[in-house]
């Protein structure tokens, strides 16, 4: 009996032993697959987390992207430059000269921001209709700048135009009414018409195009000026009267800076076509390079900066000498002047004229482009120089 006592207790100890370590192995078998589930769970929910991250950036970008091809349609950058190139005229020269004879501006800043606003919106719109009707020549010429058809519908850009130039004319006729000079907003009025009419027919005419970018330009930057010169001879007529004065020096101003904005505009403009000349001529557009050849195109464009850089020069001399006659509102005695316009602006017109009668290719009009915006640029900056000189 003793043996198989002792053979029983054996067996249940053994047996005890596979079934604790059934247990322990169950146990463990049970917590490995419940870290597992819960593993799987964060994983999940990571690999959630990351998808709407990445669904929001994906939207986001969307919109950048929606964005920056509206910016990129209107030329936000040249709309900026537009809108710098009015309040420098204000701030750094038309209410300086202003002060120094005693006057004050008649146009309130909010009046001016509206003023500014109209402009650049109603040149916004007319860079969205000229790209609409361009399409075509500029998937040849520029193939990486198409917009239209490509990123924005031509029933979007339409819809676009037509709220910029209703909301630019809005605003011109706004400051008209202020100033009590509600004609003065048919200018607005009148550049959206010749936007409209050089983006579908005289951009494709000699010269024609050329010149109306170039009145316009002149135009905005005469802008400043006309909109203060009524309310200023109606407000101050008794005085202008007794002291025997006028705002002379004013218009000075602004025929000056309008030429300079006229000319340069003209000879880029020229250039450009220059630039585009494969795709105008493949779409039969009668610009000049295509008209006359590459070589009178160059013939034109020297012309324009000769008489840039020979007007400068006699403008900059004439001022020398007009203290007698325009008092402190004249930059008599001025060298800092001289030195700016002759660096900045009469050289590199040299060097632009040398670099147009060496290009001949696509690459070198466009080079010669860029150095006349910079040349633009120059001119539009000089108007600091003209604050530190009236204002010290």
């Amino acid at each position: 009996m003793r043996p198989c006592l002792t053979h029983c207790l054996i067996n249940f100890a053994v047996g005890f032993n596979i079934i604790k370590y059934s247990s322990t192995y169950f146990v463990v078998f049970n917590i490995q697959k419940s870290n597992k589930f819960i593993s799987d769970i964060k994983k999940k929910q990571c690999f959630t987390i990351r998808n709407l991250h990445a669904k929001k950036n994906s939207i986001f970008l969307q919109i950048f992207r929606f964005m920056l091809n509206y910016l990129r349609l209107i030329r936000i950058q040249n709309l900026l430059i537009i809108i710098a190139a009015q309040y420098l005229l204000r701030y750094a020269l038309i209410l300086p000269i202003l002060a120094n004879l005693g006057f004050e501006s008649q146009v309130s800043h909010l009046g001016f921001l509206f003023m500014s606003l109209a402009t650049a919106l109603i040149a916004a719109g007319g860079y969205v209709i000229n790209d609409y009707f361009d399409t075509k020549t500029d998937s040849l010429n520029r193939p990486d700048t198409v917009i239209i058809g490509k990123h924005i519908s031509r029933r979007g850009a339409i819809l676009l135009h037509i709220v910029l130039n209703i909301i630019g004319i809005a605003l011109g006729l706004l400051v008209s009414l202020e100033i009590e000079h509600w004609k003065l907003g048919n200018i607005y009025v009148l550049i959206t018409a010749l936007l409209w009419f050089y983006s579908a027919s005289f951009k494709r005419r000699y010269l024609i195009g050329n010149l109306i970018v170039a009145v316009l330009t002149g135009l905005s930057v005469l802008l400043p000026v006309l909109y203060e010169l009524p309310p200023l001879y109606a407000n101050y007529a008794e005085e202008l009267a007794l002291l025997r004065m006028d705002f002379n020096i004013l218009i000075a101003w602004g025929i000056a800076y309008s030429g300079f904005a006229f000319l340069t505009t003209l000879s880029r403009e020229i250039i450009k076509d220059a630039e585009d000349f494969e795709g105008d001529q493949a779409y039969g557009r009668r610009t000049i390079p295509v008209v006359s050849g590459i070589r009178t195109v160059k013939y034109l464009v020297v012309s324009i900066n000769v008489v840039v850089v020979l007007l400068l020069a006699f403008g900059y001399v004439y001022t020398l000498f007009c203290a007698e006659r325009f008092g402190e509102a004249c930059l008599s005695h001025d060298y800092l002047s001289g030195i700016y316009i002759g660096l900045l602006i009469i050289f590199p017109n040299i060097y632009l004229i040398f670099k147009v009668l060496k290009s001949k290719s696509k690459k070198d009009w466009h080079q010669s482009s860029v150095l006349a915006k910079l040349i633009m640029l120059a001119g539009i900056l000089y108007t600091a120089v003209a604050y530190y000189l009236l204002t010290t």
